[in-house]
């Protein structure tokens, strides 16, 4: 699973904070890690003037999964380390009921059996 961290031109984007990023979405995607090919985690500031607070720090997470289409969520907080937390955990959810939604309907199938023969 590959892990890219962008930030704007609000947030400063060093390495420690990319490694902090990618800890806490490698831990909270590690059960899924063999379904997903690839993570992009978006960091934003909403306030211009670089002050935090009032939930203006913002952390989107894009997943891409094997055979499906990409799925995102987006949290805000006060502070950055709860936006990506919020983030994180949201998309471990949506993981989560999106891949056992799959599962379920697999083993619910109720399609006839491809056994019918054609007369032409």
């Amino acid at each position: 699973m590959q892990v890219q961290i962008r930030t704007d031109h609000n947030i400063e984007g060093h390495e420690a904070l990319a490694d902090q990023v990618r800890g806490v979405v490698e831990e909270a995607l590690s059960e899924f890690s063999d379904r997903i090919t690839s993570v992009d985690v978006h960091l934003s500031n909403q306030n211009s003037d670089h002050q935090d607070g009032n939930d203006s720090l913002r952390c989107m997470i894009e997943a891409r999964l094997e055979g499906r289409q990409p799925i995102a969520v987006t949290d805000q907080a006060a502070t950055l380390d709860d936006a990506i937390d919020g983030a994180a955990g949201k998309l471990a959810r949506l993981i989560n009921h999106t891949l056992g939604r799959q599962e379920h309907q697999e083993d619910h199938r109720t399609d006839p059996p491809l056994t019918r023969s054609r007369h032409g």
